[in-house]
């Protein structure tokens, strides 16, 4: 019993350990890789605990290697957007200008009830009050409201109007993302015209964001001020 007890108390040590290693998120946050790490480490770890006779090292090697390999493939990601888009995707539209889009729903096998769902958790229950909705890599959908169902205070700073999307980020870590543009229908030229106004290349742009009115915001790579 004294020893299932001390191997359970060095893998809640190297669990912990490894755990903040691959940083701090909640489990409805978690990427789809480190889902799989989380999944198969509480896996890996109770073979030690529940077999007296398996050895530490046989739970503590694969545990921090998962944990290794996980932040090497962080670090890819931050450098490759291509491979950060393989390994977890990007966000995905499905409500835009108040119109359900319904064939990106179906790409993404999301009925109606998964929308109606997530509706609900934000405290939205008409979806006549949604202008825009995008579900983001960890599957959580987020809503921008039509401007006569926003809250007061918020809607009255700035009465009259059209509700207009939110911004889109079309730079990020110096790769542009030409989907975006396309959907903002802006084109290449469009970018290229406005770096140059600003005299900065797309590689010394650490995000960039921008609506389809051409409203832009350009944040520098520290390194490039």
């Amino acid at each position: 019993m004294a020893i299932v007890l001390i191997r359970a108390v060095i893998l809640y040590v190297v669990i912990t350990f490894s755990l903040r290693l691959m940083g701090k998120r909640q489990l409805g946050e978690l990427q789809p890789s480190e889902l799989v790490v989380t999944i198969l480490i509480s896996n890996i770890a109770s073979l030690p605990v529940e077999e007296s006779g398996v050895p530490m090292v046989m739970g503590i090697v694969p545990i921090l290697t998962l944990v290794c390999l996980d932040v090497i493939l962080s670090g890819v990601m931050l450098k490759s957007a291509r491979f950060r888009k393989l390994m977890i995707g990007s966000p995905r539209i499905i409500v835009s200008d108040g119109e359900i889009l319904q064939k990106e729903m179906k790409r993404l096998r999301y009925t109606v009830d998964d929308l109606f769902e997530a509706m609900r958790g934000q405290g939205i229950f008409d979806i006549t009050e949604v202008h825009y909705a995008i579900v983001e890599t960890t599957g959580k959908i987020s809503f921008l409201q039509k401007k006569d169902y926003q809250p007061a205070e918020k809607a009255d700073v700035n009465a009259g109007g059209s509700t207009k999307d939110p911004p889109s980020v079309i730079i990020r870590d110096g790769i542009a993302d030409p989907n975006q543009l396309r959907l903002l229908e802006l084109g290449q030229k469009w970018l290229s015209k406005i770096l140059r106004e600003n005299n900065v290349s797309e590689k010394q742009v650490f995000l960039m964001t921008a609506d389809n009115g051409g409203n832009y915001t350009i944040i520098r790579k520290e390194d490039a001020k």
